[in-house]
């Protein structure tokens, strides 16, 4: 070795090394000392592998991590220079059968060839190289996406301590290069990669390590995977599987609160008003806003929820119906004299009570009932006095919506401040009242255009005629574009969606909040059922109509020109469907062809809208009544929850139309406003909370300190949370383990083999032994003969002197030989110690 040369140490290890055959055995017998052999190691000298038998060194390589053997594994890495693919190939097996020491030799090896610079984001690069296409594993899975997926949280831990990370896929219309470059090479691979990847990322081990705050992480990359669903439906059971696993985890991670103050301090905003007494969930609101179903419907959830929404009324939950209903009418009538005082003394007690969300709720409920008492009111008058409401004399001063209407408008005006413009558009019945009030504006505003115009009109003589139409002329004269037309037409269908915004608060009640979410998923299914509709009915109409337009010239056919009209064709389908039409009216006797065609068409529509279209509607809504129903209680508790959080928030105490009037509360805010920005002071500052004693300095907050340093109290209650998690599952997977009766077996069969390699080693050294030492073996039968020979006339001894003490002999040759034993082995012991028998 010490002769060689550089030029000879390079042939050396350049030298392919062929695979032995006899390797596999081996490693599967365990035997080090014939692996040791069969790779040559006596010069001590590194392998290089020859390429054809790359498959075979994997092989060998795998075998030994799966069978635990430590030291084979040792020497292949050793004795062989394997580069880093197959290294990596390895220390996926490593982690794919959950052997941490394994994995922590292996990523040592790494860190002795690459340095402490190893490029982590290399593993992910396997994608584009050809001979791992072979591979048992997936493409993109790394050893941190791998251990993420089987949830191996002592692996994953190790994983990131040295470097490792999962980078967030990039979004799937991403134009970079690296994005093309994986499309072009490998579609699928590309594909399978970025799956891989969001598996490793949703997983609760990662979740759990990597995240500082895992319920925020597990919502926000819930909402992601429910998007990637729409955009790549070619893997949507995936991306939707990951997406409830997210769900889970939240719902599990907020199932490890131990206390009221855990709870509140996960669900609540980081700061706190002391001028506010309700509280703020802003967790609470984004898993509302995610659709995060499970976790806003988990028990502790929905109990704190019903302890914010009852307030000081602890009462409220445990009462009976009737006392609530007695409540509800007494609030009902007493309405403006609430409003009244709470105008006056906000902060008094009564004013303290009316903001507790049940009768702010309460309240607010029966503003609306007024308005929709005064609405029908008002129809009732337009009836009475039909006269002046058809006419142009009709004064809008005199219609008492108009304030009420206001109230409406400045309520949504301080809800879009409060809550800002995205929040506010969430929310469907937030998009209905501006509908709502838009159209009452348009009416109201088209009804003052008419008296504007009328009243300058006749200031001119030149206009008299115009003049005249905008103020005196009947109703039978008015044009069909007439704005009192248009405005009475947009006052109807709002008077009709006002109604309709009622069912708003139906989610208070379980059974017809229940009927609410139903009633809104079958609409939902009537608007896409209306599309495939309006594509048959237009595609049959334009058939229709073409076969008779060409005989509209025929006199013979003047009786029936109902279908020579494209309007009156669309008339004729319309009602075909509710089964209101004639089939003669495609009768011509005249013409056969024409005729023949007609009724096919006519047929084949019937048969396809009244038959498939409307069956097909009516199981579709069916279906989604029962899935309602089979989630009734989930589906409607989440409902209650975003009717529950819409009227915790500070403000909007004051029903409509109350709330357009001034309040000195508003003034003071006005000016207490005004000089903070002018002084600049009264800054707040966040309160600091002790350290939960659950978890230890060392995985809080490295600083003891005070000040910046310090990891705010929601984050160590969320940290504390992830710590029992991770306990609980590393315990319960101790259990399936020791349960398993698979894990089981594989243990005893790990157990017999070393019991099989021990006694063959055994069994080695104890022939070497006899091979080596044969005068041992002489002086242990010399010894053994010569104990023997003591005990010789042992029996002969022993008569004589029982008769020189008269003592009886016992003649039984049984007992005899008995004796005899016990007393040959008890001289043996005596004998081996060394002193005289």
């Amino acid at each position: 070795m010490e002769n060689l040369t550089p030029d000879n140490w390079k042939e050396i290890v350049n030298k392919k090394l062929h695979f032995p055959l006899e390797l596999i055995p081996a490693i599967q017998e365990g035997n080090t000392a014939w692996v040791d052999s069969l790779l040559s190691l006596g010069d001590g000298i590194i392998r290089q592998l020859d390429e054809s038998e790359d498959r075979l060194w994997r092989e060998a390589l795998n075998l030994s991590i799966r069978l635990g053997s430590e030291e084979i594994m040792t020497s292949l890495l050793l004795g062989v220079k394997f580069d880093f693919h197959q290294i990596h190939e390895v220390l996926l097996v490593a982690v794919d059968t959950n052997q941490p020491r394994f994995v922590k030799h292996l990523l040592d090896r790494l860190d002795q060839e690459k340095g402490n610079k190893m490029d982590v984001r290399s593993f992910s690069m396997a994608i584009f190289d050809h001979s791992i296409d072979n591979s048992q594993f997936a493409p993109g899975v790394t050893p941190l996406t791998l251990a993420c997926q089987k949830d191996l949280y002592e692996i994953v831990t190790m994983l990131t301590q040295r470097g490792h990370d999962i980078p967030l896929p990039h979004s799937i219309s991403c134009t970079c290069l690296e994005c093309r470059n994986g499309r072009q090479y490998d579609l699928l691979k590309f594909s399978l990669s970025r799956i891989n990847t969001y598996r490793g990322i949703a997983s609760r081990a990662y979740l759990s390590i990597a995240s500082e705050d895992a319920m925020l992480s597990a919502f926000h990359l819930s909402r992601e995977l429910r998007k990637l669903s729409k955009k790549e439906p070619e893997f949507k059971p995936q991306y939707l599987t990951l997406e409830q696993l997210c769900q889970e985890f939240a719902v599990e991670l907020l199932g490890m609160c131990r206390n009221q103050s855990e709870v509140s301090n996960i669900l609540n905003s980081a700061e706190d008003d002391s001028e506010d007494e309700e509280l703020d969930e802003q967790r609470l609101r984004l898993a509302v806003n995610y659709n995060q179903k499970q976790f806003v419907t988990h028990p502790i959830c929905q109990q704190v929820l019903s302890s914010i929404w009852c307030g000081s009324l602890s009462g409220w939950r445990g009462s009976r119906t009737a006392w609530k209903l007695l409540v509800s009418l007494g609030i009902f009538i007493t309405m403006p004299f609430l409003c009244l005082v709470y105008w006056i003394a906000p902060r008094s007690k009564l004013g303290k009570l009316l903001k507790v969300p049940v009768i702010k709720f309460l309240l607010h409920s029966a503003s609306y009932m007024w308005f929709l008492i005064t609405l029908l009111t008002e129809s009732i008058f337009m009836e009475i006095y039909r006269s002046d409401f058809a006419s142009r004399n009709q004064n809008i001063l005199h219609n008492s919506l108009h304030m009420i209407v206001a109230g409406f408008f400045w309520f949504e005006c301080k809800e879009v401040w409060i809550e800002g413009l995205k929040s506010y558009f969430l929310d469907l019945w937030n998009i209905l009242d501006m509908m709502v009030l838009s159209m009452y504006l348009a009416s109201f505003t088209l009804r003052i255009l008419i008296m504007l115009k009328g009243y300058f009109l006749c200031q001119d003589s030149s206009t008299q005629e115009l003049c005249d139409y905008f103020t005196n002329t009947v109703r039978e004269d008015w044009k069909q574009e007439d704005p009192q037309l248009i405005a009475e037409t947009l006052f109807a269908v709002t008077s009709m969606l006002s109604f309709t915004r009622l069912a708003y608060i139906l989610p208070a009640h379980e059974s017809l909040g229940t009927l609410q979410i139903s009633m809104g998923r079958m609409i939902d299914d009537m608007m896409r059922f209306m599309f495939i509709l309006m594509i048959i009915g237009t595609a049959f109409l334009c058939g229709i109509n073409n076969i008779y337009v060409p005989y509209v010239v025929s006199p013979h056919l003047g009786r029936r020109s109902i279908l020579n009209r494209f309007n009156e064709t669309f008339n004729f389908l319309f009602w075909t469907m509710f089964g209101m039409a004639n089939q003669e009216y495609v009768d011509m006797p005249d013409y056969a062809l024409v005729e023949f065609v007609g009724r096919i068409f006519y047929g084949i529509f019937t048969l396809l809208i009244v038959i498939v279209l409307l069956n097909m509607l009516i199981a579709m809504i069916s279906n989604s009544f029962q899935r309602i129903e089979d989630d009734a209680d989930v589906e409607w508790k989440f409902a209650r929850s975003k009717l529950y959080l819409s009227y915790f928030r500070e403000g909007l105490t004051m029903p409509v139309p109350f709330n357009i009037i001034p309040s000195p509360k508003a003034l003071f805010y006005i000016l207490r406003s005004i000089c903070k920005k002018i002084c600049c002071c009264c800054n707040k500052k966040a309160p600091e909370y002790p350290p939960i004693a659950s978890l230890s300095s060392n995985t809080l907050n490295s600083s003891r300190g005070q000040g910046e340093g310090r990891v705010p109290y929601r984050l160590q209650v969320t940290k504390a949370l992830v710590h029992r998690y991770i306990e609980a599952a590393r315990r319960e997977f101790e259990e399936s383990k020791r349960k398993d009766v698979g894990n089981r077996i594989t243990e005893l069969n790990k157990v017999v083999g070393r019991l099989h390699t021990e006694m063959q080693e055994f069994q080695q050294k104890l022939q070497w032994r006899r091979k080596s030492e044969p005068d041992q073996a002489n002086i242990l039968g010399k010894y053994i003969l010569g104990a023997k020979n003591n005990f010789r006339d042992f029996d002969k001894n022993e008569a004589m002197g029982c008769e020189n003490t008269g003592l009886p002999i016992s003649t039984h040759p049984a007992e005899e030989e008995d004796e005899k034993e016990g007393e040959i082995k008890a001289g043996g012991i005596v004998s081996e110690e060394g002193e005289e028998p």
